[in-house]
């Protein structure tokens, strides 16, 4: 930095040389000085100075300034309530104000001992108070959504809730309603607030008014730790911290990686937690048993089954992954099955490919680009929540954003990112060939991504390669079908080849999804109760620590019990089989090195860009008619959000996604009641007109799909249309 782009800041009689614009608070950070704050939040935008903490005085100005409204200027002298005595009168007045109607129940308070208005107020508030009179009182608490209690009484109005949802999730949803004494945050038009990032609210409240529901009374900070790790509930790996009492996990907070979460969260992330306690987790091994359906077994009972089959399959194995194994367990599978017995074949959740690798950029790279293409009939939104944060953002800073390919426009722009969301295939492959003919390669700011459908795919391939050299042939017929979590249990393809296998084997978090056609049930863990790493949508290995202890043996344990009856020597532990793919795949980089916030590191051997022919599009003969049908796993579905009644109210109403012009076409208009039909199977749905859907095709959540696929055709729904639907 020149001298010429720095000024010079006297704080509380300390020179402090930072760029010019610097907030004015951070420019006292700088100096090591505090102004405390409440309102203020960097990450909401522009500051508005609502809240009064920040009061300085500025020589020449004869009032008192909000300080987090200001920015750096040279020669400007400032002095806080440190050194002025002006403005320690007005932080004092601030804080009195603030607390005339807040109530004084900080021992029941679940924000009580990480509460910033309890912190400010012992170091600048005044130590008693001059108010006798009653206090305001609301109705508490109010429910805004079955996830989020709100208490107005505690309320600062600081306006962190409702900048959020107006300028960073952009839902516009909560809102402040009333003037002066009567103002109250709401909910517009008192409906729930919904949408992927409402859970972001109750950690922006800087006291104790906006509270997840399924934290209330839970505990206090002192009966609490907290264990830095990374979300599997999606691929974008976002940081957060377990809160644990008494060994079960109590809450999910943001931990803030600022290149790939920038401190939100999304709200299946934050709440779906819940599930490590459902009703029907399974504790124990289960076994077939004719005629009398299923019943527990010991472990070591377990092991010996497993055995058993697995000798019997004759190397005719094949393992169909979920794609939320962590790397290790993935690997300890694979080198069991490919050391062990020679022969199997691995379904995998979803293609994976290295092509991207010359390409990667950190997830916050997509804020600063000039022109974001998001190609692909998947929301974005749906696939990977906290990458459609970015995408909003980079609009705010004024990005073109962009659904169909432009290539005029990509041409002028200098910083482009490509976003790739479908329905699964080679979108990797599909990015990167693009990416390669606009020649993004080794451009500063451009880079592609594509957003896989699991939360490791890209980790569990590694694992997968890294186990051995040679490629197992395929079974001529399926002696062991090896099912590996609650994802592979619940796919419609996995069902069907357990129908052809001899014997199945699931490992399952849940009673019910394996019911009917495994033989051999094994307890399932979830990623809060893992050790290990994953690979999220960047390519970035990162850590997961273990916050909650499994009921039993977590999967990498009894894969090692496993092996070792096969002669196959495998260790029990995350740190030693990491270091064997290690070697493989990620330099050698030791266990303990991944770092709580990993940085975004290269693949070995990764070109600066890849040449490959481009992957075409599927042509289909224009003489087709009707739609093409898009179907796709929304955020809020799966096995563990089932089990979360808090989430439930965000589950995807039965409705189909109609392109506006194709919905002008057929005469249909949002909210109609449709009927979508394909090869003489109806479905009846409602129509919703999706801006961000490019024309012919027509989208509805897997859930709601019934099987469909292909062309369909969708027109407004009649009775006789709905008497013969199913």
């Amino acid at each position: 930095m020149s001298a010429a782009e720095t000024v010079r800041v006297t704080i509380d009689e300390k020179d402090v040389h930072v760029p010019k614009g610097t907030g004015l608070i951070e420019t006292a950070l700088a100096a090591g000085i505090e102004i405390p704050v409440f309102c203020y939040e960097p990450r909401l935008g522009a500051p508005i100075g609502a809240c009064r903490m920040c009061l300085v005085e500025i020589d020449g100005m004869p009032k008192l300034q909000a300080g987090c409204t200001l920015t750096a200027q040279d020669g400007m002298v400032v002095r806080t309530a440190r050194t002025s005595a002006k403005a320690a009168e007005g932080q004092n007045a601030t804080l009195e104000f603030i607390l005339v109607n807040h109530p004084l129940d900080c021992p029941v308070c679940d924000k009580g001992g990480e509460c910033p208005l309890q912190d400010l107020t012992f170091r600048y508030g005044p130590g008693s108070t001059r108010m006798s009179f009653e206090k305001l009182t609301f109705e508490k608490p109010i429910p805004i959504s079955p996830a989020i209690s709100l208490d107005r009484e505690r309320c600062i109005l600081c306006y962190r809730c409702t900048r959020f949802s107006e300028a960073v999730s952009e839902d516009g949803q909560l809102v402040a309603r009333n003037r002066g004494a009567m103002s109250v945050i709401t909910t517009f038009e008192d409906e729930p607030y919904s949408g992927a990032f409402t859970g972001n609210v109750t950690e922006l409240c800087p006291v104790g008014a906006l509270l997840p529901t399924q934290y209330r009374f839970e505990a206090r900070p002192w009966e609490i730790t907290n264990t830095p790790t990374v979300c599997g509930m999606c691929p974008v790996g976002c940081n957060v911290h377990a809160t644990v009492r008494e060994g079960k996990v109590r809450r999910i907070l943001s931990r803030n990686h600022p290149e790939i979460d920038g401190g939100w969260l999304c709200d299946k992330g934050r709440f779906a937690f819940t599930h490590l306690r459902a009703a029907d987790r399974i504790v124990d091994p289960i076994r077939r048993v004719r005629r009398r359906g299923f019943e527990p077994v010991t472990w070591d009972d377990a092991l010996d089954a497993a055995e058993r089959l697995l000798r019997a399959a004759h190397g005719r194995v094949v393992v169909a992954l979920s794609g939320s194994e962590t790397v290790e367990q993935a690997y300890g599978l694979a080198k069991l099955l490919r050391h062990g017995l020679a022969s199997h074949q691995a379904v995998l959740p979803e293609e994976v490919t290295d092509a991207l690798d010359g390409y990667r950029l950190p997830l916050s790279a997509i804020a600063d680009a000039q022109l974001v293409l998001v190609l692909g009939d998947v929301p974005v939104h749906e696939r990977a929540p906290v990458v459609d944060l970015w995408i909003r953002a980079a609009r705010r800073n004024g990005a073109k954003v962009l659904t169909t390919l432009d290539r005029e426009a990509v041409r002028d722009a200098e910083r482009v990112v490509l976003v790739w969301s479908g329905p699964g295939g080679q979108g990797g492959a599909r990015v990167a060939a693009l990416a390669e003919e606009l020649g993004l390669a080794g451009k500063a700011g451009c880079g592609a991504f594509h957003l896989p459908a699991t939360p490791n795919g890209r980790g569990i391939a590694d694992a997968w390669a890294a186990a051995s050299d040679e490629e197992a042939p395929e079974p001529g017929s399926i002696g062991l079908l090896l099912v590996s979590g609650d994802e592979a249990a619940e796919n419609p393809n996995v069902r069907a080849l357990a129908e052809h296998a001899e014997s199945v084997i699931v490992v399952s978090m849940f009673h019910g999804l394996a019911a009917g056609w495994a033989d051999l049930v094994l307890p399932g863990t979830s990623y809060l109760e893992r050790d290990g790493t994953y690979v999220n949508l960047e390519g970035r290995l990162q850590r997961l620590r273990r916050a909650a202890t499994p009921p039993g043996p977590d999967e990498l344990e009894w894969t090692s019990r496993l092996a070792a009856r096969f002669g196959v020597e495998l260790a029990p532990y995350a740190s030693a089989v990491f270091a064997e793919v290690s070697e493989r795949c990620y330099g050698d980089l030791p266990f303990g090195e991944v770092g709580e916030r990993a940085p975004l590191r290269g693949y070995a051997g990764a070109g600066e860009h890849v040449e490959r022919p481009p992957v075409p599009e599927p042509e289909e003969p224009e003489s087709l008619e009707g739609l093409r049908l898009v179907s796709y796993k929304p955020l809020f579905s799966g096995p563990a959000v089932e089990r979360v009644p808090e989430l439930q109210f965000q589950r995807l109403p039965a409705e189909v996604e109609l392109a506006p012009a194709d919905a002008k076409g057929l005469g249909i208009r949002n909210g109609d009641r449709v009927v979508v039909t394909h090869n003489g199977t109806s479905l009846p749905l409602r129509a919703r007109l999706a801006k961000d859907l490019r024309p012919g095709v027509a989208r509805v959540a897997e859930e709601h799909a019934a099987g469909l696929s292909g062309r369909v055709t969708v027109e407004v729904s009649t009775p006789t249309a709905e008497a013969k639907a199913p």
